[in-house]
């Protein structure tokens, strides 16, 4: 009645092969780093390492381990026409994003954390924690920033104190940097930076103790350069950030010269190790 051979009905898996059981035993120590990536993420890590393998053969061995990543719970979705500012990013360095996002040490300290992206490679320049940054403390970061990267041409950001100073505004003057600043209110027309900081969220902050500010700054740095270096993208074709960007053409991908920088103090670099940027050519 149904269409089913007694067969296919009766048939049991066979066990599994020394690869299969070897790709299950790597799955699981993927899993183990990575508790939040679902297994588009997990597949293509595997390719990266060299494993044949599908997303829907992953998505089987992992429902069968009882690996599925527990959903999280929705926001009820915005209705209405978007109020977003057009301006969109369409090569590298062409608009960055900056905002701050909070949390605290487990001994009640608070951590206040700057984040700087750019929008057309998703690449995140800058991640710092501190207990409190200021516009000071934000222009030595971008500096930084902008001398490994090159300067961008906008950079998006909300209307907080840190944001509107005068120091920063003359700074980014100087630099030949427009702002772009979004409607009170309104952090979907900042939508790349919230994203990043859900993703942030989600599998660091939520997962790490963090006891001390050095303790802090050292997670967070390492998530940095993993997100960077080694998470998949989706909206990337599943690259991480930097091969992303580095795949680029270089008249796809201007980098405008800035002046240089000097590593912060408050970095607890030595005197030793800060060495002065010379000879840099000048910017156009």
């Amino acid at each position: 009645m149904l269409g089913l051979s007694r067969s296919g009905y009766w048939y049991k898996a066979g066990r599994r092969t020394s690869r299969q059981q070897e790709l299950v035993k790597r799955m699981h120590q993927l899993s183990t780093e990575e508790p939040r990536w679902g297994y588009r993420r997990i597949a293509q890590a595997l390719k990266n390492e060299g494993w044949n393998v599908g997303r829907r053969q992953i998505r089987r061995l992992r429902r069968q381990e009882g690996l599925r990543v527990p959903p999280t719970k929705r926001k009820a979705r915005r209705q209405g026409r978007s109020t977003g500012l057009p301006t969109r990013a369409t090569h590298k360095n062409h608009v960055w994003t900056w905002d701050f996002i909070a949390d605290a040490t487990v001994r009640g300290g608070a951590l206040r954390m700057l984040t700087v992206l750019d929008e057309y490679t998703r690449e995140c320049h800058v991640l710092r924690a501190d207990r409190a940054l200021k516009s000071g403390d934000v222009i030595e970061l971008v500096k930084g920033a902008v001398a490994q990267h090159g300067a961008p041409e906008f950079i998006r950001s909300d209307n907080g104190s840190e944001f509107i100073a005068k120091d920063l505004q003359l700074w980014l003057a100087d630099n030949k940097i427009k702002t772009i600043y979004i409607e009170p209110g309104s952090p979907w027309q900042n939508g790349f930076v919230e994203s990043f900081h859900g993703r942030f969220r989600d599998e660091c902050l939520n997962r790490e103790q963090l006891w001390t500010l050095t303790e802090a700054r050292v997670v967070i740095e390492d998530f940095r350069n993993k997100y960077n270096q080694k998470r998949p993208h989706s909206k990337l074709g599943y690259k991480s950030p930097a091969r992303y960007a580095a795949s680029l053409h270089p008249s796809l991908a201007p980098v405008r010269p800035a002046e240089p920088c000097l590593p912060s103090a408050r970095d607890g670099q030595p005197a030793s190790v800060v060495s002065t940027l010379t000879n840099l050519p000048d910017r156009p």
